[in-house]
């Protein structure tokens, strides 16, 4: 670690780890409910049990994204961060707006919009922790080397504030409101991160294989541009339905088609760059996340995203379990695995021990990767079972609920699988590994 403000990365992954616990914790809790409907539903019904499994994803993912950009940017900049002091306010404002965000949510108080449940406290709150991030970093990067990364990763984090601000529009028309709900859900995660991911991703990949930082950045600006071109128009495959011009269904399908490309861009600049490079880094885990980022965003993101993106597709199959099989897998590949491999990274450096539990964090990944490959493959016969029966059979929801019974407990286990490989991930970084130093006998050579 060059720098002594990269520090401040340590706290943001630390509150990052424990939210991401808490997130996968109550996704196993929730995917319980679907096998047993009635399980503590007086005490903590299920629409709040979802809300904290899913505002803790949203929470702890961008607690990574900024704890990335303070261990990178002084890195890349060559030069310390503008303010240490703002940085740590922003976390605790951040933390303080979780922790009444689940609070209010416990007692029954959200806003009923799927991830914008927050009050409207809390919007304000991690807004003005949005702008103190934006102007701490920014001005870290005016003052010091510009380079690709940081310019692109500058250029996600802006757009991705600046779009939070459509989360205090709420019209009463309902095709307005979902459209101004899908510019914030859908241009973040389809847009505005894409734009994080691949700075990141550049970051790791240039620090592990020693490619030459020219050929690292031409592959940086084009799956920028790609990512860019196809994820703005490709908002319109969730306008199809919601009462919008019937000219989304074209715009939607046409280039919601192409946003596979930024995805398989980074999957090869992946592979490709470790495949030239000239540097056997020592952090093999790091790697190994990395890859695997690029690898299960790709299908997760592209190839499960495309499975029902056309409006002829998507007219029977929106809403079902083929929708949640391509979240779990996309979420899981493009951003929670990114964050996984940035912190794989920057953890020994930060907390000064090299090497660490590369074997139990490799084994967190097999972990959590097959659980959640093989949850994707069980939500998606189940969705294509519940496409047939319930859209075109005209089967009853609840009978076609019930027959998918089997298929819930499977991703149960499957949910089981990825608490586990999360909580020894956790383990892996945080819990220092005991090394057993055994002392020269007396007729030994030191050295020998």
């Amino acid at each position: 670690m060059k720098y002594q403000s990269q520090k401040v990365a340590l706290a943001y992954i630390v509150c990052a780890l424990a939210l991401f616990g808490v997130q996968v914790l109550g996704g196993l809790l929730a995917g319980w409910v679907y096998v047993s409907p009635n399980f503590l539903s007086e005490i903590l019904p299920f629409n709040i049990i979802r809300m904290i499994h899913t505002n803790a994803l949203i929470v702890w993912l961008l607690l990574g994204f900024f704890g990335a950009a303070y261990f990178l940017v002084p890195e890349e900049s060559e030069r310390e961060l503008y303010s240490v002091k703002l940085a740590y306010i922003q976390l605790a404002l951040l933390m303080v707006g979780t922790l009444g965000a689940v609070g209010s949510y416990l007692v029954g108080i959200h806003g009923g919009r799927e991830f914008l449940e927050q009050p409207l406290w809390v919007k304000i709150g991690i807004l003005v922790a949005a702008l103190i991030f934006l102007f701490n970093i920014s001005m870290t990067v005016l003052a010091g080397r510009k380079t690709a990364i940081t310019n692109v990763l500058l250029m996600g984090l802006w757009l991705l504030s600046l779009l939070w601000v459509f989360a205090f529009i709420n019209p009463e028309n309902l095709s307005l409101d979902k459209m101004y709900w899908w510019f914030v859900v859908h241009l973040w995660v389809e847009a505005t991160w894409e734009l994080v991911m691949a700075a990141i991703l550049a970051f790791l990949l240039l620090k592990m294989t020693g490619v030459d930082r020219e050929i690292v950045e031409k592959w940086l600006y084009v799956i920028v541009a790609t990512a860019l071109f196809s994820g703005i128009l490709g908002t319109g495959h969730h306008f199809y339905w919601i009462g919008l011009p019937g000219y989304w269904q074209w715009v939607g399908s046409i280039f919601s088609t192409f946003e596979v490309i930024p995805f398989f861009l980074m999957m090869s600049f992946a592979f490709v760059m470790v495949w030239k490079g000239r540097k056997n880094h020592p952090n093999k885990a790091a790697l190994l996340w990395s890859l695997g980022s690029s690898t299960v965003a790709f299908f997760g993101a592209g190839v499960w995203g495309f499975l029902h993106t056309l409006h002829g597709v998507n007219f029977y199959s929106h809403g079902t379990q083929i929708t949640a099989a391509h979240g779990h897998l996309a979420f899981y590949g493009a951003y929670v695995a990114l964050n996984l491999a940035i912190f794989t990274y920057a953890m020994p450096m930060l907390r000064g021990r090299e090497p660490y539990n590369q074997v139990l964090n490799m084994a967190s990944f097999w972990l959590m990767t097959g659980g959640m490959a093989f949850m994707t493959f069980v939500l998606t016969f189940a969705g294509t079972i519940q496409t047939h029966m319930q859209r075109v059979l005209g089967d009853y929801y609840m009978t076609v609920q019930d027959d998918l019974a089997i298929f819930y407990l499977m991703r149960f286990g499957a949910g089981a699988a990825v608490v586990i490989g999360a909580l020894l991930f956790i383990y892996s970084l945080l819990v220092v590994r005991k090394t057993e130093i055994i002392a020269p006998g007396p007729n030994v050579v030191p050295g020998e």
